[in-house]
């Protein structure tokens, strides 16, 4: 199972949310980049950047900085946040990020999904957010009427790279992931499925794994310490980069 260390980007500052709230937020260091360098020094193969000002405004904030990072990484890079048109897609692709990670347009514009998907077969992941299973949009403070896995099933025939699923409700507690609701998305969907939410300890990652999932984004344990990424990647079955 593939790990996904997370950087969430907020005012240019690495953060955590709790729950998705943007009111109750922890900054975890001024220095995006730097963090960037961290987790690869440390052993991270990959990364997960969130843009949270891009994805509450419909439209990327912070780029630059976005673009910046992923050449300073130096590994595959995964970017999501307030990426609703082919041209963010296309930018973000020509910089060098591996994955684009899309989730409002799913929704309101399932059309444009498609084109992004067919224009950049293999680079646009899907992510579903989900509130008491059914999906939020706009950075979490809109909640549609469709589920997420009515949402993932319409979309599991386009040239994806993935799912990224999170339930919210745990998203940032440490209080461990909804293994129900993630179980259920692996089952009904063709897609490889990320799971996102909850982390907080290494049993919580083996429990992903063994139920299927092909990676996982890991936030809040990281920062506070309470997991290394050392005991994350063997607990994924990744070595040492």
């Amino acid at each position: 199972m593939e790990l996904w260390p997370a950087i969430d980007l907020r005012g240019g500052k690495c953060v955590r949310l709790l729950q998705g709230d943007y009111a109750r937020e922890t900054v975890f260091g001024d220095d995006p980049l730097a963090m960037a360098r961290q987790f690869v020094a440390a052993g991270a193969r990959r990364l997960h950047i969130v843009d949270l000002d891009g994805a509450k405004a419909g439209e990327p904030v912070q780029i630059d900085l976005i673009e910046r990072m992923a050449k300073a990484a130096g590994v595959p890079c995964q970017v999501g946040g307030g990426i609703r048109s082919l041209d963010t897609a296309r930018r973000y692709a020509a910089a060098g990020v591996a994955r684009i990670v899309v989730g409002s347009i799913a929704i309101e514009q399932p059309a444009l999904l498609e084109t992004m998907a067919t224009a950049l077969p293999g680079r646009i992941v899907l992510g579903l957010d989900a509130r008491d299973g059914n999906v939020a949009v706009r950075g979490w403070v809109e909640t549609s009427r469709l589920t997420a896995l009515e949402v993932a099933r319409r979309s599991e025939h386009l040239p994806l790279a993935a799912l990224v699923y999170t339930d919210i409700a745990t998203d940032g507690t440490l209080g461990g992931p909804n293994l129900a609701a993630l179980d259920e998305m692996i089952r009904g969907v063709k897609l490889p499925v990320v799971a996102s939410g909850g982390i907080a300890e290494a049993d919580d990652l083996t429990r992903v794994a063994g139920i299927g999932a092909a990676g996982c984004i890991v936030g809040r344990a990281l920062y506070d310490g309470g997991l290394s990424l050392a005991a994350a990647a063997a607990a994924c079955g990744e070595g040492p980069a």
